[in-house]
Formats: C-alpha cells, sequence, structure tokens
C-alpha cells in the first residue's frame, strides 16, 4: 500500500504588522524631585519659604487685626482659602476680621480695580492664594503683611514688592496650591487635620484630575479617603468650579459653598452649584465637537468658540488627550465671546507629547513667548496677561486685534493638505459572484 504524501501547507498569510507603540505619560508623583545640599528632597517648598509662612500665619491669628485673602476662583484656589481661613480661626482670628475677595469676570488681583478694593478694605495681613504671581508694585500702599502662596510659573523675583512668598513651582512634582496651604497650615494646630484634609484632596483633584496618586512625596491619605469618598471628592470638583466657568461668574456661591462645608456631601447636593453646573455642561457639549486648524508647522491645533461661559479650558483638555500626531504639541482653545472684545484662550500639552522628556519637553509659555519674540511691538500690545500659568497648562486674554496678529504668525489655517497628497484612488469594490441568480441559472 502506497504511504501518502502529506505536503507541508506553507503559511501564505501576510505577517501581521507591528503594533504602534502606546504612549505612556509617566506618573504624576514620579517626576524627579530637587534635592538640597544633603541630598534631602526640597518638596513641597524651600523649607525657609514653609518656615516663614508658618510665622506669618501665626502673627496675623495672634494680631487680631482686618485680614483680607484673595484665593483663585478654581476648586484648587477656593480649597487652599478655606483652608487658611480655618487655621486662622482655629489659632484665634475672629471670623469677622476675615473679609474675601474675588475680582469680577475677567479681571485679575493684578488689576488697578482689585488695587483700589484692597486700599478701601485697609487690611493689616494680606494673603493671595493660587493666583499665579507677578513683579508688581506693593498691594497696597500703607503698611501691610502680604504672603503669596502660589505653584505657577513666574520669573524671578515675580512677586509684589515687599511680600513675602512660598512656591511649589521649583519643586517637582509640582504641589496644588491647596496642597501646598495643607503642608504649611497642618503642623500649627492639632484640629486641622480632620477638618481640612478633604480640602487638600479636594483641590488636588481640581488641578491634577483624579488619577493622581497618593504617594511619595505626596502625603498618605489613606484614613482621608476611609472618611470622604474618592468619587465625592471628584464629584465636587466639578461643582465648585461651575460657578466660576458659567456665564455669570457667581464665585461667592462657590466659597460660602466650600467654607460652610464639612465633606463632600453638601456640595453635592448644593442647588446654585448644580445649576451652574448644568449650564457649563450644556455648553460644553455645545462646542465639544469644534473642528481644529492648525499651524503651519503643525505644532499647534487651535479651536475657536463663541461661549459667554469659561469652558475653553475643558475643550482645549478634551482635544489634547484626542488628537494624535507625532508632530503636535500643544492644543489651543480660543474663546471669542467670553469677555467684549477680548479673545480668552487656553492650552494644553497634546497627549502624545507630554511624554517627552529633557529639551524635548514642551513649554507651553516658553513656545508662545517664542512665536512673538521677534515682533516686540506685538509682545507690548499681547500685555501682561498672555502666557500666563503653568508650562504644561498655560493661557491668556487678549484684545481680538492682537490674536488675528498671533494667527498670522502661527499661520493658523494654513497647513491644509492639497489634493495632491490625498490619495484619492478609490478602492473597487469586490462583486460578490456567488449570487442567488447565479445559483439558479447554473442550476
Amino acid at each position: 500500500m502506497a504511504k501518502s504524501l502529506k505536503r507541508k501547507a506553507t503559511n501564505t498569510a501576510s505577517s501581521p504588522k507591528p503594533k504602534k507603540p502606546k504612549f505612556v505619560v509617566p506618573e504624576y508623583h514620579l517626576s524627579p524631585s530637587r534635592r538640597n545640599e544633603a541630598g534631602e528632597v526640597v518638596w513641597p517648598a524651600p523649607s525657609a519659604q514653609i518656615e516663614r509662612a508658618r510665622e506669618i500665619i501665626k502673627e496675623c491669628a495672634k494680631a487680631g487685626k482686618p485680614t483680607l485673602l484673595l484665593p483663585d476662583k478654581d476648586a484648587d484656589g477656593l480649597s487652599s482659602g478655606a483652608i487658611l481661613h480655618h487655621t486662622l480661626t482655629l489659632l484665634g482670628l475672629s471670623p469677622e476680621l476675615i473679609s474675601v475677595y474675588f475680582p469680577p469676570k475677567g479681571s485679575n488681583v493684578h488689576d488697578e480695580t482689585t488695587r483700589g478694593v484692597i486700599a478701601a478694605k485697609s487690611p493689616s495681613f494680606i494673603f493671595v492664594l493660587d493666583q499665579g504671581s507677578r513683579r508688581t508694585p506693593p498691594l497696597m500702599v500703607t503698611p501691610h503683611q502680604c504672603l503669596v502662596i502660589d505653584h505657577h510659573f513666574t520669573e524671578e523675583g515675580g512677586f509684589p514688592e515687599g511680600s513675602d512668598y512660598v512656591t511649589a513651582h521649583d519643586c517637582p512634582p509640582v504641589a496644588t496650591s491647596a496642597l501646598l496651604t495643607y503642608h504649611i497650615c497642618l503642623p500649627l494646630h492639632p484640629d486641622l487635620k480632620d477638618k481640612v484634609s478633604w480640602l487638600a484632596a479636594l483641590g488636588t483633584y481640581g488641578d491634577l484630575e483624579g488619577t493622581i496618586k497618593w504617594q511619595p512625596p505626596f502625603p498618605d491619605m489613606t484614613a482621608t479617603f476611609k472618611q470622604h469618598s474618592k468619587k465625592a471628592i471628584t464629584d465636587a470638583v466639578s461643582l465648585v468650579n461651575a460657578p466660576r466657568r458659567s456665564s455669570a461668574s457667581n464665585v461667592p456661591d462657590a466659597w460660602s459653598a466650600v467654607l460652610s462645608a464639612d465633606s463632600p456631601t453638601p456640595l453635592l447636593t448644593n442647588q446654585k452649584l448644580k445649576a451652574a453646573s448644568w449650564e457649563v455642561r450644556q455648553e460644553r457639549e455645545r462646542w465639544a465637537r469644534t473642528a481644529p486648524k492648525f499651524s503651519a508647522d503643525a505644532t499647534i491645533a487651535v479651536l475657536t468658540i463663541s461661549s459667554p461661559t469659561q469652558v475653553h479650558p475643558l475643550i482645549a483638555t478634551r482635544w489634547s488627550g484626542y488628537l494624535k500626531s507625532s508632530k503636535l504639541e500643544i492644543v489651543m482653545c480660543a474663546n471669542d465671546a467670553y469677555l467684549p472684545g477680548k479673545v480668552n484662550f487656553s492650552c494644553r500639552v497634546a497627549k502624545e507629547a507630554r511624554v517627552r522628556e529633557g529639551d524635548d519637553k514642551v513649554d507651553i509659555i516658553k513656545k508662545l513667548e517664542g512665536i512673538v519674540a521677534d515682533h516686540k511691538d506685538l509682545r507690548a500690545r499681547l500685555g501682561e496677561s498672555f502666557a500666563r500659568g503653568h508650562k504644561e497648562a498655560s493661557g491668556g486674554i487678549v484684545r481680538k486685534a492682537e490674536w488675528e496678529e498671533l494667527k498670522k504668525l502661527m499661520g493658523v489655517g494654513e497647513n491644509v493638505r492639497k489634493k495632491s497628497d490625498v490619495d484619492v484612488k478609490k478602492e473597487k469594490k469586490p462583486v460578490q459572484k456567488n449570487t442567488l441568480t447565479n445559483y439558479f441559472v447554473k442550476a
């Protein structure tokens, strides 16, 4: 009997294409830390600055004189302000001596109008929290003690003249202002930990989102999250942020809610916060699908919206995680209807660019300043509110005429594919030969 011969099956299938490498953004807490001469980690800020801040806070509580808090309007700023407010009152300062001021929509603490308000209040102590500092004359002409607590980028000496300051910016992983304020205040009174730990988490999630890991050098918050769930705190963040993003920008509503709450739970049921959140959510969804245009070198994507609400940072954040390109560095969302005659813009680092390190690391402020570096007149007209904030999350407020000049410099809209660059050949759809009609014909 003849032996059957088996032929080896030849593998005609093409080898699978190699998978595109997955971009993994390094964990925030793993950022290389700054160390002192003894090799010790310097975090969340230089120890000399922290000790001086504690001295000023204790002096303020002991003096019993009018005190003004100037916290930023977001979850981080409001949380840091509330932590400091609770600290001062626990140390003995009467709440009646503490006032809080929020500049109106489109203004900031460095405006002349704010200086007028400060002068009218005539405080002996001024605390500026999470505002992003600048080199300016003293906030008030009459004698006072000013302390700036912040974590934004600022140039050397970029603080109000005569003020003391503590900044986390140069001590990575950069702490939020709420976390920095918590670290400063915690040792000053034994009852503070139970009262303000959840506020430190609220402010931290407000700036760094809920994916942040509470591992060294960040403090151990295990006890806090046993008492208050992470979900409750992260849900509270969007509610606390909503009033300042709404068209009315009624920040005092958010401040009152945060200061009076003993946990995130009351924030979740606050009707004023929920109403503002609904408005913001509607506007965010309205503009979420805005098509981007690209700069001439394809490194910047620009989305333009027209909304009375402050949703441009949310749109920029969403698109920064969606757009994919090896060239893309920055996603910018510009809002030309938030303030009359102005354009408010927010920038975020594109997802695939976040993994860059060393000289290739994206610095938004440096990038924006570089665009106008050779145009001194335009840079002067763009003003002090151009390219402010963080290196990874910057923004600004400029007049519409200057915005158009800036877009022209970036070449926005010029990077459009030509027909010759696009494969216009249509693939022929395969025709099904084994049809029911053919079957019966053959039969």
